[in-house]
Order: structure tokens, then sequence, then C-alpha cells
């Protein structure tokens, strides 16, 4: 099992980060932040969980991933502040601080029980006040400059990187930390910082923006999972969060169009 988990890790993280780096060239930063917002890293560790520890064990580090979605949310409320609204900062600056602030807000959850349902409004509401408040780019035009070859396969080994070594010093942590660190996010710290270096602040807070608008995707599928989990089995729960959660995408892809 921890050879197919492995493999998973470094096949789905790079084959992303290609995927969301093509899309960003052919339809702008913002459509990249919102394919990476999928939670294709976040999906496969909680269903591994639940085969490995059990149901209750994923149905647990399910609650946990909502609130670790609350954490991105201020992790991107900060990028973008920063990177907007200060000006002359190295690419490096909001990825710290936004990381700070995530860590920050995990530490609060940490101890902290809630019920799914109650954790998935508490985070949707906290997701939809943010989305309403991030500071915008200026121009809503995207970058015509494309990723070259070279910087998408740094791009992709870094990713990987992160993602082993983040889902590797979690393992050990319990149901909640794990769940909580789990969305931790890699995609788009990797994603941001390429682009703030290529192409400046306003493209790499574009592809944030519309990161945080997917994540009502992610929120709904751990919705899902943590209240049909326990009863409904590993496969039938996971199916069911698959099959309704394109739907939700499709809706903040349309909402992203309507902004641009």
């Amino acid at each position: 099992m921890v050879d197919v988990v492995l493999l998973l890790k470094l096949l789905l993280v790079p084959t992303l980060i290609l995927i969301a780096s093509l899309a960003g060239n052919r339809w702008g930063p913002a459509v990249s932040g919102w394919l990476v917002s999928l939670p294709l890293t976040s999906a496969p560790v909680i269903f591994f969980l639940a085969i490995e520890q059990g149901d209750a064990f994923a149905s647990s580090a399910s609650v946990g991933v909502i609130l670790g979605l609350a954490s991105i949310t201020l992790f991107a409320f900060a990028y973008c502040w920063l990177a907007l609204r200060r000006k002359r900062v190295a690419w490096s600056v909001p990825l710290l601080l936004g990381s700070a602030a995530f860590f920050l807000l995990t530490f609060v959850f940490v101890g902290i029980n809630v019920p799914s349902v109650a954790a998935f409004g508490g985070t949707v509401v906290f997701l939809a006040l943010a989305y309403r408040f991030l500071p915008r780019a200026r121009s809503s035009i995207a970058s015509s400059i494309p990723v070259v070859w070279w910087e998408i396969a740094f791009r992709m080994v870094a990713a990987t990187t992160l993602v082993l070594l983040i889902t590797q010093a979690s393992a050990a942590l319990g149901p909640q930390l794990s769940g909580l660190l789990t969305p931790f996010p890699i995609y788009v710290s990797v994603l941001a910082s390429s682009t703030y270096r290529l192409q400046g602040a306003e493209p790499a807070a574009r592809l944030v923006r519309g990161a945080t608008l997917g994540l009502f995707t992610p929120a709904v599928f751990f919705l899902i999972v943590s209240v049909t989990i326990v009863w409904l089995g590993v496969g039938p729960s996971f199916g069911l969060a698959i099959a309704v959660t394109p739907l939700v995408h499709a809706l903040a892809y349309r909402l992203i169009k309507l902004e641009s």
C-alpha cells in the first residue's frame, strides 16, 4: 500500500502541475489557480488513510481538511494583500507571510473538535467573506508571457518534493492534525511564486484569487466524505463526492470567467 501511495504522489503531483502550467499559458493564471484547487492531493491522502486507519479516522481527518481550507483562505488573503498593496516586494515575501498565516490559523484549530457540518458552514462563510475582500489586480488581462519548459519542470520537481515532505511528516500526527496540514497550498505556492518571479505581482495575485474561488469544491467534497464514509463505506462515499464536486467546480469556473 505504501508503494501505491508513493507512486500516486510521484505521478499525480507533477502531472497536475504540468496541466495547470499549460492551462495558465493558454487561459491565464486565474484558470491555473482554479485548476490546482481541486483536492487531487488531499483526496488520495484521505482515501488511503481510510483504507489503512479506518473509516472513523478518515471522517475525522476530513473535518480537519475542511478547517484547513480556512487556513488556505488566510494564506491567500495575506499573499494577495502583500503582493498588491506593497511595491517592490520580492516574490518570496508574500509566500512567507502567507505560509505563516496558514500555520498560525492551523495552530488555532488544533484541539478544536466541531461537527463536520459546523466546520463546513464556518469555512464557507469565512471563504466567501475573504474572497469578497481579496485585493484585486488592477488589470484583468492575463499575461501573454508563456512559461517555458524548464520553468514548468522546476515547478513539477518543487511541488512533488513538498508533497512528499508534508505528507510524510503528517502521517504520524493523528487524524485532526493530519487533516489540518493536508490542504497546505503546495500547488498554489509553487505556481504563484513562479508566476510572480516571471510575470509580476498581478498575475500571481490573479492565480491565488482563482485558487481561492476554487476552494468551495474541496469543501463540498470533504463534507460529503466526512458525513457519509462511516455508513456508506470508502468506495460509495468517495464516489458520491467525486460525482457532486465537478458541478461545484464548474460554477466556480463560470464566476472566474465573469470576472475576467
